[in-house]
């Protein structure tokens, strides 16, 4: 009686990364999101080649107020503008619904299967799971916010050149300042979309249909963004999780304001902290029956 043996189990190796990681790489829908994030700006620079026929300067684009008009001008102009134009562009939607896809997917997606119960009778103590699963929902979503403005880049170039990089509030920058900037806008774009992930896998804990958690999260930044076109809301807005999220283009002047950047940071950062503590408090309590 004096010998009692758990056959070398430990919980703590349960669900590791590399097993979970590679499930996830080969759904569907990661491959999907994949094309489409590959796919997407070999389209644009087509669709810029054609409309810039015969050799019309800017690719047609009609110059407009702010930077987000001044982009869409300066997108052919070079590999660094192409990027941030495709940026500029899937930032408001498409990155959004595929990171809420990684993230808001990954738990509800199991309890709509009926393998959640499964999981935790190994058993996987829960706050392993959600760990897990969210280490690989946010490294996806990650690697999508590189992979898209690093991949326009490379399309960019190939199709516009290697030109130095070019301010929408004027002056040029040199290669490596360009590709300095770029990060920037990749680092900010993916702390924003922190909101996003921590929602999603929120209501993925809360709900076991995968499309309620991924159409939430994105309804989320489509209220914020309409009521942030309010003006009269003022001061208010600036406590919309969306209201800082096209800042990073203060990062594209002769030097960089990081004012509302900063500011964007702490309201993503303070949102984020607030839905991850909800989805682990909700998930300890919750009854797993399907």
């Amino acid at each position: 009686m004096a010998d009692v043996h758990d056959n070398g189990f430990r919980p703590g190796r349960t669900l590791r990364l590399r097993v979970e990681f590679t499930r996830q790489l080969r759904r569907r829908r990661t491959q999907l999101a994949a094309v489409v994030l590959l796919v997407l700006p070999v389209v644009i620079a087509l669709a810029f080649r054609v409309s810039s026929q015969p050799g019309a300067s800017g690719g047609g684009a009609r110059p407009g107020g702010g930077s987000g008009s001044a982009l869409v001008t300066l997108a052919t102009t070079g590999a660094t503008n192409f990027a941030l134009f495709t940026e500029f562009a899937s930032a408001g939607f498409l990155l959004v619904v595929i990171v809420a896809l990684f993230c808001g997917d990954t738990v509800a997606s199991e309890a709509s299967w009926s393998s959640l119960r499964y999981l935790l009778a190994i058993p996987v103590p829960r706050s392993r799971l959600l760990r897990q699963k969210l280490t690989v929902g946010l490294t996806l979503s990650v690697g999508a916010n590189v992979l898209l403005p690093a991949w326009s880049f490379l399309v960019g170039g190939a199709f516009f050149g290697w030109a130095p990089g070019r301010s929408p509030l004027g002056g040029t920058f040199t290669s490596g300042v360009a590709l300095q900037r770029l990060m920037v806008v990749v680092a900010y774009a993916s702390l924003q979309s922190l909101v996003v992930a921590a929602l999603a896998f929120l209501l993925s804990v809360v709900t076991d249909a995968p499309l309620g958690a991924v159409g939430g999260a994105t309804m989320l930044v489509v209220v914020s963004n309409i009521l942030d076109s309010i003006t009269a809301l003022d001061p208010y807005r600036q406590y919309l999780p969306t209201h800082f999220q096209y800042s990073w283009l203060d990062a594209l002047g002769p030097t960089i304001v990081w004012d509302d950047m900063m500011r964007g940071t702490g309201v993503a950062l303070v949102y984020a902290a607030v839905f991850f503590a909800v989805a682990w408090w909700r998930f300890q309590r919750k009854d797993i029956v399907s």
